[in-house]
């Protein structure tokens, strides 16, 4: 493993220090949480890091990234939905953080 990716371990235990299962960065979306950016999501997509997530959904296992520089009508940047295995974790808890993927 890099020194920048977190080491791949079975799911994360009950209780454990994750990301939530479904996370945004748009603010008008209910399942953005300003606190939880903050802390810094690290997401795995298809054993690559990626760091152009818009949102993610662990148990769905799929992941939203910004189609170039295309919007919509009403401003918003055009999303692509990639389907894979998506793994999270939060990059403020340093080396081998607990990681939070579908079981």
């Amino acid at each position: 493993m890099t020194e920048e990716t977190p080491e791949i371990v079975p799911a994360a235990p009950a209780g454990a220090d994750v990301p939530p299962d479904h996370l945004s960065v748009n603010p008008r979306s209910p399942f953005f949480d300003a606190e939880k950016l903050q802390r810094g999501v690290g997401i795995r997509f298809k054993d690559r890091v990626r760091t152009d997530i818009e949102e993610y959904s662990i148990t769905e296992g799929w992941v939203r990234v910004q189609a170039g520089k295309a919007m919509d009508r009403k401003g918003q940047p055009l999303t692509l939905k990639l389907t894979g295995p998506v793994e999270a974790w939060f990059e403020d808890l340093g080396d081998n953080p607990p990681v939070a993927r579908k079981a």
